[in-house]
């Protein structure tokens, strides 16, 4: 299999995958994915050829998803594009990255409400066993997860913040801002650098994350595409 060249964030779920993350990685030839209940999103060489898109192929199975992430890979014309979503990716600069003391971790217990929460919310892929992929914290009000961020691709050196989400009645209290500087932290703490994406067309995100001393890197490119049923 063709190891990642180049910056680790211009291709972050090959880097990921082939790397700190391998352990999750199912693979065929020059294809891999996370498992299908941890994140959609799969990987291909920096330019995939006709070699490439096969291994994919099988690796989804006919009539299957593949989705890459921030790599623009335009599939074999008899697939069809599902999804296409243009992004935005910002790295760490000068976050004032800190813990926060009401945020706890959250782990295989705490799934149920997770996902409860996300799907209130829709930050975002968030799967039965996406919680695996670690750095979770919520904040809990009387008992109740109310908002809540994590990782999920981890590139060498760096990781990416994901999930970032609140309940609609706690927005506007700065909980999901508190619990980015707080993964952040941790993040740092083990000598990585954070990243994140956002949608290109969330002015709002962006802003918010630039404020926070994120900075703009490149743009990226979210597509899911589906795998030819049969032949031709």
């Amino acid at each position: 299999m063709t190891e990642p060249g180049g910056h680790p964030l211009d291709n972050p779920v090959w880097a990921a995958l082939l790397g700190p993350q391998a352990h999750l990685a199912e693979r065929h030839g020059e294809a891999v994915r996370y498992p299908a209940d941890v994140s959609p999103f799969a990987g291909l060489p920096d330019e995939p050829g006709e070699a490439a898109w096969r291994d994919a192929a099988a690796l989804a199975g006919p009539g299957g998803f593949f989705a890459t992430a921030v790599v623009d890979a335009v599939p074999p014309p008899a697939w069809k594009v599902v999804l296409d979503i243009p992004g935005v990716q910002l790295v760490d600069s000068s976050v004032p990255a800190q813990p926060d003391a009401e945020a706890v971790p959250l782990g295989p217990a705490d799934v149920a409400e997770m996902l409860e929460l996300v799907a209130a919310t829709r930050p975002g892929p968030f799967l039965a066993r996406t919680v695996e992929l670690g750095g979770y914290l919520g904040i809990r009000r009387d008992g109740r997860l109310v908002a809540m961020a994590g990782e999920r691709m981890r590139p060498p050196g760096w990781a990416e913040i994901s999930a970032v989400c609140t309940a609609a009645d706690y927005r506007g209290q700065g909980l999901g801002t508190r619990l980015v500087l707080a993964v952040a932290a941790a993040i740092r703490d083990r000598g990585e650098t954070p990243f994140l994406h956002t949608a290109a067309d969330n002015v709002g995100a962006i802003r918010l994350y630039e404020a926070l001393g994120f900075v703009r890197r490149r743009t990226a490119m979210f597509r899911a595409a589906r795998v030819p049923a049969g032949p031709g």
